[in-house]
């Protein structure tokens, strides 16, 4: 049986704030699907998605935009 995480455990799994995800999902750069109005994330679906991250391709997202993405919710925002 797949290991599904919910948006917290994903958060806390990826070492990013859950709006970085929830940011993520709205731009369609994460594999994910919806349990009526909850997100659940499978974690080899995301560990896939992380490979191909650090290898250049994401299907959706460049490696570049993921780490900036990443980066960005780690870094204070400029007013």
């Amino acid at each position: 049986m797949a290991n599904v995480l919910t948006l917290e455990e994903t958060a806390a799994y990826l070492r990013v704030h859950s709006s970085t995800i929830y940011r993520m999902l709205k731009r369609q750069q994460l594999p994910a699907f919806k349990v009526g109005s909850d997100w659940r994330f499978n974690v080899e679906s995301l560990d896939r998605w992380l490979v191909a991250a650090e290898n250049g391709f994401n299907g959706t997202v460049s490696s570049a935009e993921a780490k900036s993405s990443l980066r960005d919710s780690h870094q204070p925002r400029s007013r």
